[in-house]
């Protein structure tokens, strides 16, 4: 008989990134204190830049004071990955996961993650797939509609993945994005030419794809703050 398991899902609507970021790292120490159990944030940020690890600033094309500009913030993580682009109409996942629990590996992990995405747009009759030549997130032919970015610390999970559901592509302009210069960025609403359903069903359908995937079945729900029933799968 399986066992049923619950995450934790925090629907938190639109959220600063460095707000986004506290709160991982409590989480995070939390997670890893036993003090929590498996946690999903879902939100999506103000427009904001992030760089990994790896600082590759020279994919960002325009200067500090263009950034301020166009109203978009830069921000700095220990993520994996290169430059990536978050803003409106974007669905962003936080996993605060415990690998070992849920018996994965980091690249399997990360495989879950593209997997989440490409089940999320055939829901929408859109064929996403893996990058063919090795690189993280997930793709509509040469165009790029998710990104990945993890941190692992201690077998926790931080960081995650942003799905393009109707974002301002223009700001992917301004960079290379994920520092892959001959590829197109698009988008849910690019790929499908029609009218979505609303951003919070979106929300709402690729954490069930993420849940399903991830072999979670009850679905313990914090809205504004307030914890709601538990649903299950």
């Amino acid at each position: 008989m399986r066992l049923s398991r619950s995450l934790h899902v925090w629907k938190m609507g639109t959220v600063n990134y460095l707000e986004a970021l506290k709160l991982q790292e409590k989480l995070l120490s939390e997670r890893k204190a036993q003090k929590i159990g498996d946690t999903l944030l879902c939100l999506q940020h103000p427009p904001t830049y992030t760089l990994g690890k790896r600082r590759t600033e020279h994919n960002l094309l325009i200067s500090e004071s263009e950034l301020r500009n166009i109203g978009a913030q830069l921000h700095y993580t220990e993520r994996g990955g290169d430059i990536t682009y978050h803003g409106p109409g974007q669905a962003v996942l936080y996993p605060i996961l415990s690998l070992r629990e849920i018996g994965l590996g980091a690249r399997k992990y990360v495989e879950q993650l593209e997997l989440t995405m490409i089940e999320l747009a055939s829901l929408y009759g859109v064929k996403a797939s893996v990058g063919e030549k090795g690189e993280t997130g997930v793709w509509v032919g040469d165009g790029k509609i998710g990104a990945i970015g993890v941190r692992i610390s201690g077998g926790i999970t931080s960081h995650g993945l942003a799905f393009n559901i109707d974002p301002d592509l223009n700001y992917f302009k301004h960079i290379v994005p994920c520092g892959i210069a001959d590829k197109r960025v698009t988008s849910l609403r690019k790929e499908t030419g029609t009218v979505l359903l609303t951003e919070d069903v979106v929300h709402d359908q690729l954490i069930s794809c993420f849940a399903r995937l991830f072999g979670f079945s009850d679905l313990i729900w914090r809205e504004n703050g307030l914890c709601s029933e538990t649903k299950d799968l």
